[in-house]
């Protein structure tokens, strides 16, 4: 496992390559929007989006040439947390590993704080 930063958003290397590739397969897009929106059985939700033009608004992390852009209120649920790809069986896809979650849903999609 990938060390990362307990006071950053950080991105493993699977994860970023995953957000290029569906960039690429998409055939536009300057980059990916994550966040976090009050929704799920737990409270809040994590969300993906392309993204193709920029708002002002958000903040632009980049790692290995792909542009993630994040707003305020969702990077502060997400400090010290590590966005991954992982490939389980035939389960695939982006997984937080969030240390400011207290708990998460059965279904893994939502999560208390």
């Amino acid at each position: 496992m990938e060390s990362f930063s307990s006071t950053d958003l950080n991105f493993s290397d699977k994860a970023i390559t995953h957000f290029l590739s569906s960039l690429d397969s998409r055939g536009k897009g300057i980059g990916i929007q994550i966040g976090v929106r009050k929704a799920g059985c737990s409270g809040y939700e994590y969300f993906f989006d392309y993204v193709d033009s920029i708002d002002k608004d958000n903040i632009v992390l980049e790692k290995n040439g792909c542009k993630v852009f994040i707003d305020q209120t969702s990077l502060s649920f997400l400090k010290g947390s590590l966005v991954d790809y992982s490939e389980e069986g035939l389960n695939k896809g982006i997984k937080f590993i969030n240390p400011n979650a207290k708990a998460v849903c059965g279904c893994g999609e939502s999560f208390t704080v």
